[in-house]
């Protein structure tokens, strides 16, 4: 097809972009052998808006944010009672924690906002051996409700998007569900940052699965009480962990320079911990932790790593949340018994949904790879940049020498659907690059140029995939956005 921005030629393969299989609402619905026909009835509009944002995590939040400060009326939707998404749901208390020395990324943009204001807030603590830091996760909730209102932003809370509504292969709105009722949102522009593709999915898009055997695993974040930190932190530098140590579970990609990279890691416990018999030796428990405040809290407990799930299948989110739960008693179990300073430990608190990272992904007109990221990949239609990191698929490599790859436009944008955009961890792309584009920090990157791009189309008065991409880009970087 012709590149509508450049002129320049680009071949999609619709059949097979990114040597996966491609799937759409259809192919899904065909699984299913009885069905029930749903009464025709009339849906109330209950609202209008000229973005619709779906998802209230860091995408959504950015994508809401760029979208009304580029002067768009802007609703932002979100199923539960807050805004922060795997912030303040599941409890993974970093939008980036990879930053050393050496990384390179926008010093601006929304993602770099939303830690700045939280640290004015007092809600951060420092990330063990790195630049980076932990935001707070019920205080982000404050975070996130001070930037929305401040910016105009429309807040809609308890609200889950179910259906589209579709005229000529454009969005021109969603249906909702909620203590409401089944009530209608018309909008002109409607930007995914469901992190699944929900909405992508509803309007008939084409995306792609890595196979549930292969996918990422899901996680039960969790929170401790009643540890003695500075015991616990004179056992962690007696016995130091470094990127080495992940060798159970990654393999390490780059020339070694991870290796020796001090990291918050615990595994060797829970490996004594099964040998002495205090946890079943089928337990896929080791991990990181963060978190630690005076108080003798340890949040941020990415410890209870379960595979072969899918996270848009109901009956495996009903599976992995109760079987994380389990898991996370026989965590503390081990850390009580093995780890010094956690001899008084008592659960906390767990996220309040499960940590997902991997789903859909939509086909777009350009489909991220992990060549892309690696090799530094430049683009024409830039919205933003990020590092060189990957995380994920037995691949573990840190932005350390400055590298980092730019972020195109394209890979939000699905083919079939006019008016739609995909930012968060569902864009377009392999599994590689999805290693990377899951990231909360990369999320910020999709949702701020989702954002500004479709409030831009609404000025041009033009389509989203006919959008003057010199004036996005323009305004992203009036937003304080690098895109090169």
């Amino acid at each position: 097809m012709v590149d509508r921005w450049s002129g320049k030629q680009q071949e999609i393969n619709r059949k097979n972009p990114i040597n996966a299989m491609i799937l759409n609402r259809n192919s899904v619905i065909q699984d299913y052998s009885s069905f029930y026909n749903e009464t025709s009835k009339s849906i109330p509009i209950f609202t209008e808006c000229e973005v619709l944002v779906v998802g209230g995590g860091p995408s959504g939040i950015s994508a809401a944010l760029a979208a009304k400060r580029a002067g768009a009326d802007t609703i932002l939707l979100e199923k539960f009672g807050c805004f922060g998404g795997v912030i303040t749901t599941v409890g993974m208390e970093t939008i980036g924690w990879y930053r050393y020395e050496g990384t390179v990324e926008s010093q601006g943009g929304i993602g770099i906002e939303m830690e700045r204001i939280a640290a004015k807030m007092g809600g951060t603590i420092k990330w063990p051996y790195n630049d980076s830091q932990c935001l707070d996760a019920d205080y982000f909730k404050i975070v996130a409700d001070h930037l929305l209102t401040e910016a105009g932003v429309r807040p809609i809370l308890h609200c889950l998007a179910v259906e589209v509504m579709l005229e000529n292969n454009q969005i021109i709105g969603i249906i909702t569900e909620s203590k409401s009722g089944r009530l209608g949102i018309r909008a002109k522009r409607v930007i995914d940052c469901t992190g699944d593709a929900d909405i992508a999915y509803l309007a008939g898009c084409s995306y792609h699965k890595t196979p549930k055997d292969e996918m990422l695993g899901v996680s039960t974040i969790f929170s401790c009480s009643n540890i003695d930190k500075e015991r616990f932190l004179k056992y962690t530098e007696d016995n130091p962990a470094t990127y080495a140590d992940w060798g159970g579970f990654w393999t390490q990609e780059t020339s070694g320079k991870e290796d020796q990279l001090r990291t918050p890691y615990l595994d060797k416990e829970f490996q004594k911990a099964k040998e002495i018999g205090i946890i079943p030796k089928t337990s896929n428990i080791g991990g990181s932790w963060s978190s630690l405040t005076d108080a003798g809290e340890a949040t941020n407990l990415n410890l209870v790593y379960m595979t072969n799930y899918d996270c848009t299948n109901v009956i495996d989110l009903t599976k992995a949340e109760m079987e994380g739960r389990k898991e996370t008693l026989h965590a503390i179990m081990a850390l009580k018994h093995v780890v010094p300073g956690f001899e008084k430990a008592k659960l906390r608190n767990f996220g309040m949904t499960l940590g997902c990272r991997d789903s859909r992904k939509i086909i777009g007109h350009y489909n991220l790879t992990g060549d892309d990221v690696k090799n530094q990949a430049r683009f024409y239609d830039s919205v933003g940049i990020f590092p060189e990191f990957i995380d994920g698929y037995n691949i573990i490599i840190l932005p350390t020498t400055g590298r980092y790859f730019e972020v195109p436009y394209r890979c939000l944008l699905p083919l079939e659907i006019d008016n739609l955009l995909v930012a968060g961890r569902c864009v377009a792309g392999d599994k590689i690059s999805h290693a990377a584009m899951r990231n909360m920090a990369a999320c910020t990157v999709t949702g701020q140029g989702a954002g500004v791009a479709a409030a831009i189309s609404l000025k041009q008065d033009v389509t989203t995939s006919q959008v003057d991409l010199e004036l996005v880009q323009n305004e992203l970087i009036r937003q304080g956005v690098r895109i090169h």
